[in-house]
């Protein structure tokens, strides 16, 4: 699960909020800014017997050494950018800048065995260049080893069908945000996976290597249940 989900309670007591994750059955989490939590992290991994396989932490035109250390401390293979802003994605040399830097950052990774890879919000789908989304022009300007985490809500709320886009970016996506809801975006809206209206299993059918990665940004009840509740659903279709 994305960390991000349980933001306050991870913030107030990381190494508890931790173990009552590994209690729903989970064995990975994905942290957020990770850097920010510094040796509460690393010890409440350890101690909730959980892995930690990618994470969210902004990176382009940073320290990449310093972030790409500690992603490699804490056992994190794969360290995603999670935001470019939105008015960097309307032309195509905006978008070719961005991947440069991915496509440099990856050099500066690969020195610490680490791979970097980008999380799509809406903008990066609602915006075109060339007759293709944003996300497909930029995914083909990334050098072969920089991969993608696709926010497959997002991808609906920016108006396209995450079933279709998920082959057309083919091996690249390593990683998919399941998230369920109306596909607005009021965050308050998210609800656990399999009560709202995004089509979960076909999605996951799209891209089924793809590590799936259990995400509320927001909703209007509880975000600790829904994602135990999201939990539950995967487990019980065998998507977990």
């Amino acid at each position: 699960m994305q960390l991000y989900t349980v933001r306050e309670l991870l913030t107030e007591d990381t190494v508890g909020t931790l173990k009552r994750i590994a209690d729903i059955g989970f064995t990975q989490v994905e942290p957020f800014a990770f850097l920010t939590f510094g040796d509460a992290l690393r010890d409440g991994l350890r101690e909730a017997g959980l892995s930690a396989p990618t994470t969210h932490q902004g990176f382009i035109g940073g320290d990449l050494d310093e972030v790409f250390e500690s992603a490699k401390a804490l056992g994190i293979q794969t360290v995603i950018d999670p935001f470019v802003a939105p008015e960097r994605w309307q032309s195509a040399a905006d978008i070719a800048q961005t991947a440069e830097g991915l496509n440099a950052a990856a050099e500066v990774a690969a020195r610490h065995g680490i791979r970097v890879g980008y999380h799509n919000h809406d903008h990066e789908i609602s915006n075109t260049i060339e007759g293709v989304t944003a996300l497909e022009f930029f995914a083909g300007q990334l050098a072969p080893e920089v991969v993608l985490e696709v926010d497959t809500y997002w991808v609906a709320v920016g108006g396209a069908d995450p079933v279709a886009l998920l082959p057309k970016l083919g091996d690249r996506v390593v990683a998919l945000h399941i998230k369920d809801g109306p596909g607005t975006h009021e965050t308050k809206d998210q609800v656990a996976v399999g009560q709202g209206s995004l089509p979960i299993e076909q999605i996951i059918a799209a891209a089924p290597d793809a590590l799936r990665v259990i995400e509320l940004d927001d909703s209007r009840g509880d975000r600790f249940q829904a994602v135990a509740d999201s939990f539950a659903f995967l487990n019980g279709k065998g998507l977990a």
